[in-house]
């Protein structure tokens, strides 16, 4: 698991004593629902027919892992809001060069614009606190190039630089009021930190409540991972109450950075998701969670509502993933998040309508059954 239109801009005035106080945001973000479109797969349609998929299921907000051109071509025209990612493999050489870095931009993000309406470009995935400690120290200097390269081509106000971070980054989450970073990265956070401040970026976190359940299933309440009706927990030092999983673990990534000084500075989740499947040893992964934590995070999100820290602030999530991939390496669940199968079916019910019914098995022939529900899909009105 390792996440504008540019004629409608959405701006947001976020009002507090921290680096985001008194300034227009600009939100690279539509509503609160999003996926992410992984392609670690060889079954899975061509990018024309995610697209008439996507638009089908209503889904405004799209992270995608690359900058394939075919996919990027395929979004042309599609209203959908893109995050690309530039792959960890880029960093070294991005951050040391920077016409290195406004080549790339160049050649994958500015051609397609404004057809294609990339959103944002999140540079590398969870470096800090991975396992290549020297791609830590590239990381600051690959997103100000990136940054910087955007400037050169006019692009910085229309495109977003990120980079979305693991539960890996924090010492403590728990109680959510503890959440801090750990100090071995903060060497390399705090100066993130303060350049997204400067450029108005949210903090991005991967946050998987299935992750933390399958690693401690004895003293974790599923109910509480999948938000189900149960008795929650109590911060002893706020006294707020949690009834689910996903919020504690979005305020502990705010309280991280409050007590970092950027207490202002919107987070959003670039990931979370629930395997439907899973080896023996990975406890929960099964088709009636996944349904259940997918669903019901569907519900929270549509509510439009903040977190019990941040209750004026909205919660945005993208969710992990569009398609199980059948190529991913690692355990059994890598494979086993999509929402929807190969062939257009959804993987189970959260209130999505496929473009074939559910009971039709995977075939060779689903590009063809896409085409033909392409005319009825494209006169769906996206909400999210």
């Amino acid at each position: 698991m390792a996440l504008f239109s540019f004629f409608f801009f959405s701006f947001v005035l976020l009002s507090s004593s921290n680096p985001f106080s008194n300034v227009v945001v600009v939100d690279a973000f539509t509503g609160t629902y999003g996926v992410n479109y992984g392609k670690l797969a060889n079954n899975i349609p061509p990018p024309e027919s995610v697209v008439t998929l996507l638009k089908a299921a209503k889904i405004k907000n799209v992270r995608i892992y690359d900058v394939e051109p075919a996919t990027l071509r395929a979004f042309s025209g599609s209203e959908i809001e893109i995050i690309v990612g530039l792959g960890n493999e880029f960093l070294r050489d991005i951050s040391v060069n920077p016409d290195r870095a406004v080549q790339w931009v160049k050649e994958n993000v500015e051609p397609y614009l404004p057809g294609t309406h990339i959103a944002g470009i999140a540079v590398g995935n969870e470096i800090l606190g991975g396992g290549d400690p020297e791609l830590w120290e590239v990381l600051v200097p690959a997103v100000k190039n990136v940054h910087n390269a955007l400037e050169r081509v006019g692009l910085s106000g229309r495109v977003e630089v990120s980079s979305p971070h693991s539960e890996a980054v924090f010492a403590t989450t728990y109680p959510p009021s503890a959440g801090a970073f750990k100090e071995s990265v903060l060497p390399y956070m705090t100066p993130l930190l303060e350049f997204f401040a400067q450029i108005k970026t949210p903090f991005y976190i991967n946050a998987y409540p299935f992750l933390a359940y399958m690693s401690d299933p004895a003293h974790i309440d599923i109910k509480y991972a999948l938000f189900e009706s149960n008795p929650g927990i109590s911060d002893p030092k706020t006294k707020l109450h949690y009834d689910n999983m996903f919020d504690a673990q979005v305020d502990a990534a705010y309280f991280a950075l409050e007590k970092m000084g950027y207490g202002g500075m919107p987070v959003i989740v670039s990931e979370t998701g629930w395997a439907s499947k899973g080896d023996e040893s990975e406890a929960g992964a099964n088709l009636k969670n996944a349904r259940t934590y997918n669903l019901n995070l569907r519900k929270r999100l549509l509510k439009r509502k903040g977190t019990p820290y941040r209750p004026k602030v909205a919660v945005r999530a993208y969710v992990f993933a569009l398609f199980n991939e059948n190529m991913k390496p690692g355990p059994t669940s890598e494979r086993n998040f999509g929402l929807f199968k190969a062939d257009g079916s959804v993987s189970y019910d959260v209130g999505f309508t496929g473009l074939v019914p559910s009971s039709s098995p995977p075939s060779s022939s689903s590009c063809v059954i896409y085409a033909a529900a392409a005319a009825a899909a494209a006169a769906g009105v996206l909400v999210f």
